[in-house]
């Protein structure tokens, strides 16, 4: 195979499975613990790459919460929200659709019409200076409990920001069964919102059935397990459902053990949507275009397989007919042009 990496970086592309505070770079999660010095977050660039190593789910799930009570101002959260789409543009990334955890963030004594200023203002900002096209998907911290899905539910119904496409669930799977939700995503989705929890990446199979049946989630975030279950996969392919995939993330919090072990080729032979994410990118050491390259070599891609990974995306995004068109014909004409040359 020729090296992609070229290709990739300058590929138009969409991301539809990221988290906000999880795609803090070093550099901005050393500014915010400099800002915060009672925390025991490394505020040396460099230690974080320690800190950022993970023994299993659960340790990785203490260290995401550690960078969450970083964010403690509207503030913190319009600089994290600017430079998280910065570090997008770098990338050629038109189009995202960020989770974005208020509960984490409300419950610490930010303002929540405040929260909603800073992250609208920080979204304006990014599509007019960077180029770059953010909407929301607020989340239910699942280990936070039915008190964090109730103030979830309110802030993303009540307090719509203009933004806000889409309701998940994240955090822990064990422990935390996805049909406890159902009232709480039926009211989102009342409201307009479409569903998108994580399900199947720690779990069985079983997990991914609920989130479709219980939760009417139109995409699923990771569903690893989903392969152990053909008339799952079958189900998925047939409804067009996509799986928001994300190799690293997978291996660094032991969902996987191996990347030459991840189910990605199966999900794709079995006909499923699968669109390639980054997940927590500067906690896992890659980006999106890395997670691309990962994908290109465990599938066997040329060029024009890569542009098909990225056409994925903007298929499963929840961007309007006329956004979707655009960045597709980009990609087209970027990879006709690559070709040509």
């Amino acid at each position: 195979m020729t090296d992609l990496h070229p290709f990739v970086a300058g590929l138009p592309k969409a991301e539809l499975h990221v988290h906000h505070v999880g795609s803090a770079s070093p550099r901005i999660v050393a500014e915010l613990a400099a800002r915060h010095p009672d925390s025991k977050v490394p505020t040396d660039p460099e230690a974080l790459a320690d800190y950022f190593t993970f023994t299993d789910f659960a340790h990785f799930i203490d260290v995401y919460l550690s960078v969450v009570d970083l964010i403690r101002t509207p503030e913190d959260v319009r600089l994290l929200t600017f430079e998280v789409a910065r570090d997008m543009a770098r990338q050629n990334i038109r189009y995202a659709e960020l989770t974005i955890t208020p509960f984490s963030s409300t419950r610490r004594g930010i303002d929540e019409k405040a929260f909603m200023e800073a992250i609208e203002d920080a979204r304006k900002a990014a599509e007019s200076e960077l180029g770059t096209v953010l909407r929301w998907c607020f989340d239910i911290p699942g280990e936070a409990g039915l008190e964090a899905a109730e103030e979830t539910t309110r802030l993303a119904v009540d307090l719509r920001p203009e933004g806000l496409v889409s309701f998940g669930l994240g955090g822990p799977e064990i422990g935390v069964p996805r049909p406890q939700f159902k009232p709480y995503f039926d009211r989102a989705i009342a409201a307009g919102l479409h569903s998108v929890p994580h399900a199947g990446e720690t779990t069985g199979p079983q997990t991914v059935w609920d989130a479709l049946n219980t939760l009417r989630a139109e995409r699923i975030g990771h569903g690893t397990s989903a392969v152990k279950d053909p008339a799952l996969l079958a189900h998925l392919a047939e409804h067009r459902i996509a799986l928001e995939v994300c190799p690293t993330s997978n291996i660094a919090t032991r969902a996987v053990a191996t990347l030459d072990e991840h189910p990605v080729r199966e999900m794709v032979e079995a006909g499923v949507l699968v669109t390639i994410n980054s997940d927590d990118p500067p906690m896992f050491g890659t980006d999106l275009n890395s997670e691309y390259g990962v994908a290109a070599r465990l599938l066997g891609l040329d060029e024009r397989g890569v542009a098909g990974l990225a056409k994925n995306a903007v298929e499963a995004s929840f961007l309007d007919p006329a956004g979707k068109a655009r960045i597709t014909a980009e990609i087209d004409a970027y990879t006709e042009n690559w070709l040509a040359r």
